[in-house]
């Protein structure tokens, strides 16, 4: 039987009572009756709980998920997604932009940086944080110096904490051949096709019609998915973003960020306002400010510069100052330089964040992230073990802090060979113009966008 992940109506319920709780509703009346009619809990890791649900089940969430949609927030004020009103939060909202042209070499680490990030996480991503440590721990890997490996693990480890499915073939330290496909990887590249095509000045439309000519269905997840979905079923952006999407504040906006940053290089402002424009397709609240944070970080760092921090506190102004994301970031910034081993920053970090977010929610990752980077004080190495060695969403994050960190490294050969060489300057994606690219010929494109008038 088939079981479409990340769509089927009384799974979706489940998420979006929880997201209920994190963005300020109320939603004890509706979860009361979806209850007593035997509702099942969401999928904790999974997209898809295991077996169908009853007709009259499915047409009770659907009817369920619009009324929870109609529950007002108390943190309405505080947190919007209009830009407008996110910019009149945000007292230090950036200003003026530097005319420094980024180095076509530190884009080309930057994209290796966030492909073996991403490679390094991808082994592990779904499993929890004591499956993390074991592993690694059993291969003489911890703490995380380099890509996972299944050689010397044991084969009861293993049984308990599986590889992830999909990725072991292609992400193990013996298997890698050049750096496999990933979504982490291939919205980048839409994103450098959607400005090779129509420019800084794209629209929120123009981010809907690329999807649906360049990005199969089957290689999108989560709010992506469903804003997909809700596109071929006639609903107009950036109502995509909330009809019947409980995956609004997760990660997948701040993975399409990486390219407004590049192509904005001095002007973390406009990076922040084009990364709102993608983000408003799929994404409202903290997933677009974790968006425009990452974003406006990265313009700072296509500078030259080699401080993190500045970065990081540059991307902080483009948060609105009482949101949810702002206390986050504030306070993994906090633990990060005042705690001296990385396993309390993030044992601390899951005991807050853990018990009411789900594993790919915007919130707790974006904080993993920031408290890696400033924890390695933006050391390439450092930044992505720690990032993975965090959990929840491993690749994701793993590719966000390569990113960044590769960056700020400013040199392909600044990274070091074990985290380069298997990648072989080459990378797999869906997006079909792409495939089998390397790294320097994206640096390339990705540097005429930067330097465009």
């Amino acid at each position: 039987m088939l079981r479409l992940t990340w769509v089927q109506p009384e799974d979706l319920l489940g998420h979006e009572l929880r997201q209920a709780r994190l963005d300020g509703r109320e939603p004890a009346a509706v979860e009361a009756r979806w209850r007593a009619a035997g509702g099942p809990d969401a999928p904790e890791r999974a997209g898809a709980s295991a077996h169908r649900a009853s007709r009259y089940l499915r047409l009770l969430a659907e009817d369920l998920l619009d009324e929870l949609a109609d529950l007002p927030s108390r943190f309405a004020e505080d947190e919007p997604t209009d830009l407008a009103r996110i910019r009149s939060q945000c007292p230090h909202w950036p200003t003026g932009r530097s005319v420094t042209a980024p180095d076509p070499r530190a884009l080309e680490a930057a994209w290796l940086g966030r492909a073996a990030g991403c490679l390094l996480g991808k082994p592990v991503e779904k499993l929890p944080l004591d499956g993390i440590r074991a592993l690694a721990r059993a291969a003489g890997n911890w703490p995380l110096t380099t890509y996972f490996t299944g050689r010397g693990v044991p084969e009861d480890l293993l049984r308990a904490h599986p590889w992830n499915r999909r990725s072991a073939a292609t992400s193990l330290a013996e298997n890698i051949d050049g750096m496999p496909e990933d979504d982490d990887l291939d919205y980048p590249l839409l994103n450098l096709l959607l400005l090779q095509r129509h420019g800084r000045d794209f629209t929120t439309d123009d981010v809907a019609r690329l999807w649906l000519e360049e990005l199969p269905p089957g290689r999108t997840f989560t709010a992506e998915r469903v804003a997909y979905r809700n596109l071929l079923a006639g609903v107009e952006p950036p109502h995509t973003a909330r009809h019947r999407n409980p995956f609004r504040e997760w990660i997948g906006a701040l993975i399409r960020a990486d390219m407004h940053g590049w192509s904005n290089p001095g002007d973390p402002a406009a990076a922040a306002e084009q990364a709102h424009r993608d983000a408003v397709l799929t994404h409202t609240a903290n997933g677009v400010y974790a968006a425009m944070f990452t974003a406006a970080a990265i313009a700072v760092a296509a500078t030259g510069t080699r401080d993190v921090h500045a970065c990081l506190r540059t991307g902080r102004t483009v948060v609105p100052a009482r949101s949810r994301l702002a206390k986050a970031i504030d306070h993994a910034v906090h633990l990060a330089t005042t705690t001296d081993d990385f396993d309390d920053v993030v044992d601390e970090l899951h005991a807050l964040h853990a018990p009411g977010h789900h594993w790919v929610h915007a919130v707790p990752n974006t904080a993993l992230t920031v408290a890696a980077l400033t924890h390695a004080d933006g050391d390439f190495t450092g930044s992505v073990c720690r990032a993975v060695s965090g959990g929840w969403d491993t690749d994701s994050n793993g590719a966000t802090a390569g990113s960044i960190a590769g960056l700020l490294a400013g040199t392909p050969d600044a990274l070091p060979d074990r985290w380069r060489v298997p990648l072989k300057n080459r990378l797999a994606t869906t997006v079909a113009d792409f495939d089998g690219t390397g790294f320097d010929t994206l640096a390339h494109l990705t540097h005429l966008e930067a330097i465009r008038p």
